[in-house]
């Protein structure tokens, strides 16, 4: 088994993806990348008018994840991102698309722009997705409070939930590890971290997927 590693972790909005790059980080000695909110030139103007700015929001992060992914991967040492590339093209820009924020036309471009990218990126060692349900989420964003988040509901959160549903039936670039969060707590409980840690490498070394 190749001594690089390049994980990526998935799931909704609440889901633990943050707390769970930062942990397996430290524990493993891994680099950790995060997405670009501080910085992101788009954001501000996306949350005060979306239909107008949804589709330059999400090139945005097309070329800024690609760019991580691709950095990450030439790193010689292993790393796990919070958030893939693949969750832009097949949650978030659909979801943006449904609700009528980007319009078919400008959906179509983004696809295709999105298309050509991923065929120039290397393959993940592992996809960590993790999955808890909305009530619990809806649960976790009102406890830490982010202004931005203040406007996500529960309708918002269940419709992401189909398309990662949909999303994690047909991904086949990489090995799954599919986590359920709502009983797991791997800031506070170090067993549960350690749990966590030896599902990564058994999934890593081959061994077949445990959901928990």
């Amino acid at each position: 088994m190749p001594s690089k590693k390049l994980i990526l972790v998935a799931g909704n909005i609440g889901s633990g993806k943050t707390s769970l790059t930062e942990r397996i980080g430290e524990r493993l000695g891994w680099r950790t990348v995060y997405e670009s909110v501080v910085d992101n030139p788009y954001l501000p103007d996306f949350y005060s008018n979306m239909k107008e700015w949804s589709f330059h929001l999400q090139v945005f992060f097309l070329g800024h994840r690609a760019q991580q992914h691709l950095e990450m991967f030439q790193d010689s040492r292993s790393a796990i991102i919070d958030r893939s590339i693949y969750e832009d093209a097949y949650i978030f820009a659909r979801a943006l698309h449904s609700m009528g924020n980007i319009t078919e036309r400008d959906y179509a471009t983004y696809r295709q722009l999105f298309d050509l990218v991923i065929k120039t990126l290397p393959p993940p060692s592992l996809l960590i997705y993790l999955k808890a349900p909305v009530n619990i989420l809806v649960e976790r964003i009102k406890k830490r409070g982010r202004d931005i988040e203040s406007s996500i509901s529960a309708d918002y959160l269940s419709l992401l939930e189909s398309y990662y549903d949909d999303w994690i039936k047909n991904f086949e670039l990489c090995p799954v590890l599919t986590l359920r969060t709502d009983d797991l707590d791997f800031v506070h409980k170090p067993k549960h971290l350690d749990l966590v840690v030896q599902k990564i490498n058994e999934k890593l070394a081959g061994k077949e997927e445990i959901i928990f």
